[in-house]
């Protein structure tokens, strides 16, 4: 259960929680093709690049593999999957220009400006995000949500991955809060929801991409739904 009335600052993930990712991320690969003069299916690369993505996500998070594996293999991966074989020159410049324009893309999920016109009257905004520090901070300005934030903490600048404590830990240090007066707002279970929790803080989860259910804490499902819970 929520205690609103004892928090006093906001923490949000962004991919999949404010920045609709699926949406930019598709556009970023529509381009590359065209740019690229590559003939494929747009929906079936997504429908083999999507899962791959989060499985190496997930390692990345681990420290399994490093930032240049993921960003690789995933591409290679998806790849194989369609029977389709890339040089690794090729591979890295799809890798390059992914990285270069997805932040180019500004899409939010709906309600998202509403939410934070909302929240900024009673709250502090803050952002804690596992995506490279670079990009984050272009999707940032490019999608129009710098006026709402205060701070922005990525893995890349703190050093540490969400779930790891310590990114969080860093997050309330520099920002002067207490765990127990932090809401940890995001869209996935593992890294944003058991991670803060872990350190105490209060946390919400945006169920944005059908995560199963379960009773850590409160979930919503759109962001509509959640500016409700804020009176």
């Amino acid at each position: 259960m929520l205690q609103l009335n004892r928090v006093d600052t906001i923490f949000f993930d962004l991919d999949h929680t404010l920045w609709d990712f699926d949406k930019n991320s598709a556009l970023t690969f529509e381009r590359i093709f065209k740019e690229e003069n590559l003939q494929l299916s747009l929906e079936e690369f997504l429908a083999y690049y999507v899962p791959i993505n989060h499985y190496y996500w997930k390692l990345y998070r681990e420290n399994t593999i490093t930032q240049e594996q993921l960003r690789l293999l995933r591409l290679e991966k998806t790849f194989e999957k369609m029977d389709l074989s890339f040089s690794a020159q090729q591979l890295h410049r799809i890798s390059e220009q992914y990285i270069n324009h997805l932040s180019t893309f500004p899409h939010l999920f709906d309600g998202t400006i509403p939410l934070l016109n909302h929240l900024q009257q009673q709250y502090e905004l803050h952002l804690i995000t596992n995506g490279f520090e670079k990009v984050q901070h272009y999707k940032v300005q490019n999608s129009g949500l710098a006026p709402y934030f205060k701070k922005v903490f990525t893995a890349d600048q703190v050093g540490y991955k969400k779930p790891h404590t310590k990114i969080f830990e860093v997050a309330l240090e520099k920002t002067a809060t207490q765990a127990e007066n932090a809401l940890m707002i995001g869209d996935s279970l593992e890294a944003d929801i058991l991670g803060a929790k872990a350190m105490g803080m209060q946390v919400l989860h945006f169920n944005s991409h059908a995560e199963p259910e379960h009773s850590h804490c409160p979930i919503v499902y759109s962001l509509k739904e959640m500016k409700a819970l804020f009176h």
